[in-house]
């Protein structure tokens, strides 16, 4: 069989399983089954496209060529016997509800990577957006820590799993069995 070549028994058929709710891989093997064919899911997919049972996934430009009032264009869309499938679920549409960003009331000193002293703090500022350059607070740490004071507080949890204060681990050597 010739690749790309559909005989209206194919389309008819892909049409069918298709209004039946057939996934596209089960369309592909029932056809080829049938017809003796070997089509794969994505010519399935593309088929189903070009019988317009399936809306075309990239937007398309409007027509240059004006119309009159009243007349079609050119290039009009022809109406989908399916409502969109590729729209996304209606929850997905509402705004996100507002985040409050966690901040100090500290200036940093915005110093890149290799100028910090092992006494600056090191938490990053910047790198939000592509090629963005990520400099560092550079304010004095805190005693065991590689933050500045009011940057260790962002970087702990807040609640009562953070009251607790990890001691020291004592590691021993246990014999093989």
């Amino acid at each position: 069989m010739e690749p790309g070549h559909w005989t209206s028994e194919h389309s008819d058929a892909l049409r069918d399983y298709f209004l039946r709710g057939v996934s596209y891989a089960e369309i592909g093997h029932q056809i080829n089954a049938r017809f003796g064919t070997a089509y794969t899911r994505n010519a399935v997919v593309g088929r189903a496209k070009r019988l317009g049972l399936i809306a075309p996934t990239r937007m398309t430009s409007p027509s240059i060529v004006p119309s009159w009032p009243g007349e079609a264009g050119l290039l009009s869309p022809r109406p989908s016997a399916l409502p969109d499938l590729n729209l996304p679920p209606m929850s997905a549409m509402k705004p996100a509800a507002r985040v409050k960003l966690r901040c100090v009331g500290v200036q940093p000193r915005l110093i890149q990577l290799v100028e910090l002293a092992p006494t600056d703090c090191r938490y990053p500022y910047g790198g939000d957006k592509d090629g963005e350059e990520i400099t560092f607070c550079g304010h004095p740490c805190q005693p065991g820590s590689s933050y500045c004071t009011p940057h260790a507080g962002l970087t702990r949890r807040s609640g009562p799993a953070s009251a607790r204060v990890a001691g020291p681990v004592a590691l021993r050597l246990v014999p093989v069995a």
